[in-house]
């Protein structure tokens, strides 16, 4: 929708009331379409702030990751699972970040047949630039507070517990 159209109702809101009238009342319907409009939106103003770095946000993540490393490297079968992405996600994220010279990849001393993703110098000097903008926009959540991060956190923490992400 473009930005300058401003709708005199929230058409989640004027969903949810027409669903009550055919199918009873959903705050779980509720829920979720907020949940990903916002995820819509969250996701639209975090690409736009790393696009001027070639990155989307799914590559600025695996940057990070690297950054976070010890070495700077992972095996992709590490970066999956600590991204909870399928491998072959991780795989056209590491091609991408390796033809951008953000990441190199390298034989696995550990394991014969692995391959590691390492962070790059120019890899490094990027994602420190690209978080300078990411934190200065607040991650595009500066409408609400920290409080509200917080508690926004806490509840959708409880939903990836309940799907398995983790152990509690």
């Amino acid at each position: 929708m473009p930005k300058d159209r401003n709708l005199s109702f929230d058409p989640i809101e004027r969903a949810f009331e027409s669903w009550k009238g055919r199918w009873g009342e959903s705050t779980s319907m509720l829920a979720i379409t907020s949940v990903m409009r916002a995820q819509q939106l969250l996701l639209a103003r975090v690409d736009a702030i790393v696009k001027p770095y070639e990155l989307t946000f799914a590559r600025y993540e695996a940057l990070v990751l690297l950054t976070f490393s010890r070495a700077g490297a992972l095996p992709l079968s590490k970066i999956g699972e600590r991204l909870q992405v399928h491998p072959t996600s991780v795989t056209n994220i590491i091609d991408r970040l390796e033809k951008s010279g953000l990441v190199a990849r390298r034989p696995n001393p550990d394991d014969g047949r692995g391959t590691l993703a390492e962070i790059t110098d120019k890899g490094r000097e990027v994602v420190e630039a690209a978080t300078r903008d990411l934190m200065a926009a607040e991650f595009g959540m500066g409408a609400l507070s920290p409080d509200q991060h917080r508690e926004l956190f806490t509840v959708l923490r409880d939903l990836r517990v309940a799907a398995g992400d983790f152990e509690v």
